[in-house]
């Protein structure tokens, strides 16, 4: 495609592609800039749906004269600098901006996983004061924020370590709202529950933005970046099943996380890490609709400390966790309940890392006392955690991949180092606990007998790569382009015939559990103001076995992204609950993804063509005391492993 700026003819190549939102792809135009390109009606992510087709056009028409009045704003907002048009300076189709590189968005930050690699929470803080500085900025420049969400904050420099907190920067500034230019979308996640219509059993903008709604918003942030749950997590479950409300209407009866019949999610850190006056203020704000600027000082009070007893982090002048332990009490290590038996097999200080299917068991990293150990104990590399550092395990190989560089490491030694592309900040890169799969330079390569082998050709920097034992999956999304194709472990060749079901949004997370000739893959998507986890189950040949999708946070088994056990057909799922069985049940025809009434499982058809639907076929509530929806789950040959921050259980199920 090409377009013009400032008179200039530019070519938009997929390769250069950085990512998609649910109106506009991004490109990169080099030199520090980057491209914003605007999603016409024709968009392949608004096909057969004419109510996205029509606001794409509403938009289009609104930026033609938005972009020329645009504010002058602070310097941590990302504003349009040129604009981006078709021949002849007409019509306005996107903007120039100045490229955020090697950021992360604020939403890493709620995620329990993230916070554990090395991000103290003393520079979560500092964020949260850098960016309510930001917000009173924009807002003494006459411009209200409007869709103010984790995906538009960015973080960049936040390394490892407690005083590496970053800087802020706030994106998708076209959709503020000033002068006569309303911000007319919203992520249900962060908007204002007043200014939405009451009588609708979900979240529906139907006010302008005000200054308080931003304020809304960034106090959700706040919470959920302290402490890994939004106001509204959690699972509601009244004892008078007549007050069940459906989970997306709670914010509008202010059914939030705080509520006695609302179970608090296992990953989530305990609220009691915040001080009081802080848990007032959020109360305050969601259950009794107070507004206004939110207080800075809350904020500039907390003074984070470690416990040396447990390891928590918290604002508390004691640690709300820990209690008095009778001298001698040993936490015991074989624990039967019920149908389950449980056998604690590791346990650290500091925390685990990755695990991963051994042969003779399991295999796993952990960081204790400056270093990263393997399941021995063995030192494989002294170093602080990192956020950044992604790990990946092949037997007694432990990856470590960073930026665009992967290091192999063996016996405590590098055995070699490769580069490798990255896709969205992380390497290209799986192990099917055995060998490595990399994309590097564009080309697809596996460990072979004598060395790397050939496996293809993908888009370079575009492209995500996962591998199991018989066969591996990938996935390219750039721009117009959504690519999914399946490749076989021994022989070269890319089977590029995968139809996946629509794929309309920004692509939040991606994660795929292989079983036999099954790939079970994890998309979770954000459209239309909300984040929909979908589950795709492909076999080895690239059709599509069956689908699901579900609201994310919905308590469902495809409540969460990631931590999913396959075996075969049988999919096991983690849940605060206890572990779930999932397996694919008859048959249905093309299904459109319009209702939102569960099916059983908490899991709805997908749309696609004759496919299996994906429902719970048995629980196993003995399991709930050791399993939650945040921890990873690995089937071996003598139980299942539960694998958590710290503890790393076999269940045994009967």
């Amino acid at each position: 495609m090409r377009v013009w700026v400032s008179g200039r003819q530019v070519r938009l190549d997929p390769a250069h592609a950085l990512g998609k939102g649910g109106e506009a792809d991004i490109f990169d135009l080099g030199n520090g800039r980057a491209l914003k390109l605007f999603k016409g009606a024709d968009h392949p992510d608004y096909a057969g749906s004419p109510d996205e087709q029509r606001g794409a056009l509403m938009r289009l028409a609104l930026h033609q004269t938005k972009l020329r009045e645009f504010p002058r704003l602070p310097a941590a907002v990302v504003a349009p600098e040129e604009l981006v048009t078709g021949r002849g300076g007409s019509p306005i189709l996107g903007y120039t901006m100045r490229l955020v590189a090697a950021a992360e968005p604020f939403a890493r930050y709620a995620e329990p996983a993230f916070r554990r690699q090395g991000v103290a929470a003393a520079a979560v803080a500092e964020l949260l004061l850098s960016l309510h500085r930001i917000v009173e900025e924009v807002h003494g420049a006459g411009v209200v924020i409007g869709d103010f969400n984790d995906q538009n904050v960015l973080v960049t420099g936040a390394g490892g370590g407690p005083a590496a907190s970053g800087c802020v920067h706030l994106i998708d500034s076209d959709s503020f709202q000033f002068g006569p230019y309303p911000c007319q979308v919203f992520t249900e996640r962060f908007v204002d529950p007043l200014l939405c219509d009451p009588a609708l059993p979900h979240l529906l903008l139907c006010r302008p933005y005000t200054g308080d709604s931003d304020w809304y918003a960034y106090a959700a942030l706040l919470m959920q970046s302290l402490l890994c749950v939004g106001p509204y997590g959690g699972v509601y479950r009244p004892q008078d099943p007549s007050r069940l409300v459906p989970h997306g209407a709670r914010p509008l009866r202010r059914i939030t996380v705080f509520h006695p019949e609302v179970r608090y999610p296992k990953p989530a850190l305990p609220r009691e890490i915040l001080p009081d006056d802080l848990l007032h203020e959020l109360s305050a704000r969601f259950e009794q609709d107070r507004r206004g600027v939110f207080p800075r000082s809350l904020v500039e009070a907390l003074r984070f400390t470690r416990c040396d007893a447990c390891g928590l982090e918290h604002a508390r002048p004691l640690c709300p966790a820990c209690r008095p332990v009778p001298e001698g009490a040993v936490k015991e290590t074989i624990v039967v309940r019920g149908a389950v038996t449980a056998t604690r097999i590791f346990r650290t200080r500091g925390v685990i890392l990755a695990a991963a299917s051994a042969a003779d068991g399991l295999a796993w990293l952990y960081h204790e006392d400056g270093a990263f150990r393997r399941e021995s104990g063995a030192v494989v590399m002294q170093g602080a955690l990192d956020p950044q550092l992604h790990v990946r395990l092949a037997g007694r190989t432990t990856l470590l991949g960073k930026g665009g560089e992967v290091v192999t490491l063996r016996d405590g030694a590098v055995a070699s180092r490769r580069s490798v592309d990255c896709c969205d900040g992380a390497p290209a890169l799986d192990c099917d606990g055995t060998r490595a799969v990399w994309a590097d330079a564009g080309q697809l390569w596996r460990d072979g007998r004598l060395g790397r082998d050939l496996v293809g050709t993908v888009l370079q920097g575009q492209t995500r790569v996962f591998c199991g034992a018989r066969f591996g999956f990938g996935l390219t999304r750039a721009g117009k382009l959504t690519l999914a194709f399946v490749f076989d472990a021994a022989r070269p060749g890319i089977n590029d015939r995968v139809k996946l079901p629509p794929m309309p949004g920004r692509l939040v997370r991606a994660a795929c559990a292989f079983g036999g000739d099954l790939a079970w893959l994890f998309l979770s998507l954000e459209a239309g103001g909300k984040v929909l986890n979908r589950c795709v189950v492909i076999d080895a040949t690239g059709a599509t076995v069956a689908a699901a999708e579900a609201e994310a946070g919905d308590g469902s088994w495809l409540g969460a992204v990631g931590g999913h056990a396959a075996a075969g057909r049988m999919l096991l799922c983690p849940t605060d609950a206890g572990v779930v069985r999932v397996e694919p049940q008859g048959r249905v025809g093309t299904r459109r993804l319009c209702r939102r009434g569960p099916v059983a499982g908490g899991a709805e058809p997908c749309e696609g063509s004759a496919v299996a639907t994906l429902q719970v076929t048995r629980e196993f509530p003995d399991t709930e005391p050791f399993v939650h929806a945040g921890c990873r789950l690995v089937a071996g040959a003598d139980g299942l492993y539960v694998i958590d921050a710290q503890e790393i259980h076999l269940l045994k199920l009967q």
